[in-house]
């Protein structure tokens, strides 16, 4: 529940930063004439939809499981990576457009001492809530908040560029900057929403975890060897913040069902427990040894297994 709040409440200020540098922007934007900040707040903008859907999307994807999702809601998650990616491309296509129509046309520029201040401010807010988001996203592992941090990752170099360019326009005077400037931004945005694509149909598709959340996972079993005599068949998966996962786990065969039992869940706590996110299925298989030379209650592997099985209440 405290994970969920804090990223529930980084949505909330990611919203309302967005909010505030929109309006600014916008404002300012509207007064000088420039394309390019008129671009930088129609990223803005897209900011506030987008750190809305993340708002809702973590809302429902905390929710826990119920009959309908028994794997719970965490690719709602997954969903507003994809709905961003979506609109933030369209974004980057409307710029394009206008600012091809106006570097032919022709555009004149006002005050763009005020447009280079703006731009200034939003550069550091961008930056400090960009930071903040990407904290509160490994700390939870959010990736709708991860997402959400690349968006004002990106304002901070936008801005940063089109700070660099206004500076140059008032200095030098030359005006054509303003749209060749807004086309840059325009084709960085489209970049970034490929990179949100790819991220988001990783998940979508089902593609397995990281090869380094699958070494630990694999590292953890085996650190657990002498209670089992193999595993296989890992299969890995995220849904949202969570990392599902299963295997086959092989043991005794002379052991009972109860005590089977008891060494899939201590192994699944121990992994839940240092996996943030980890939800474990383990299949348990017997050993496949027909001609076990051991009796029932001579069997050594049991007798050491059933030893550190007393040992869990301990």
């Amino acid at each position: 529940m405290a994970r969920a709040n804090r990223k529930i409440r980084a949505a909330r200020l990611s919203v309302a930063t967005a909010a505030g540098l929109a309006v600014l922007k916008l404002a300012t934007g509207l007064f000088t004439g420039s394309m390019a900040i008129l671009s930088s707040a129609v990223d803005s903008l897209l900011d506030i939809l987008m750190s809305g859907v993340n708002l809702v999307a973590i809302t429902q994807a905390e929710k826990p499981a119920d009959k309908n999702h028994p794997f719970g809601h965490g690719k709602y998650e997954t969903l507003a990576t994809l709905a961003q990616s979506s609109i933030i491309a369209l974004s980057g296509l409307l710029i394009i457009g206008e600012s091809l129509r106006r570097l032919y046309l022709g555009s004149e520029l006002r005050a763009v001492e005020g447009g280079i201040a703006v731009l200034l401010l939003s550069l550091v807010a961008s930056w400090l809530i960009s930071r903040h988001l990407l904290r509160v996203a490994r700390e939870t592992d959010s990736s709708a908040l991860k997402a959400d941090s690349l968006h004002f990752s990106m304002d901070v170099y936008t801005n940063a560029g089109l700070l660099l360019g206004l500076v140059v326009i008032r200095l030098l005077d030359l005006p054509w900057l303003d749209p060749v400037l807004s086309i840059a931004i325009a084709c960085y945005i489209l970049f970034e929403a490929a990179r949100l694509v790819r991220h988001g149909l990783r998940d979508v598709l089902d593609e397995e975890l990281p090869e380094a959340v699958r070494a630990e996972i694999t590292s953890l079993i085996r650190a657990h060897g002498d209670l089992h005599l193999d595993f296989h068949n890992l299969r890995t998966r995220r849904a949202g913040s969570q990392k599902i996962m299963d295997f086959h786990l092989t043991l005794c065969r002379h052991l009972s069902v109860d005590e089977a039992h008891r060494i899939a869940d201590h192994l699944e706590t121990r992994i839940e427990e240092e996996i943030r996110g980890a939800d474990v299925t383990i299949h348990i298989e017997p050993c496949e040894i027909e001609n076990c030379s051991h009796e029932r209650d001579r069997c050594p592997h049991r007798e050491k297994v059933l030893h550190l099985i007393d040992g869990f209440s301990k």
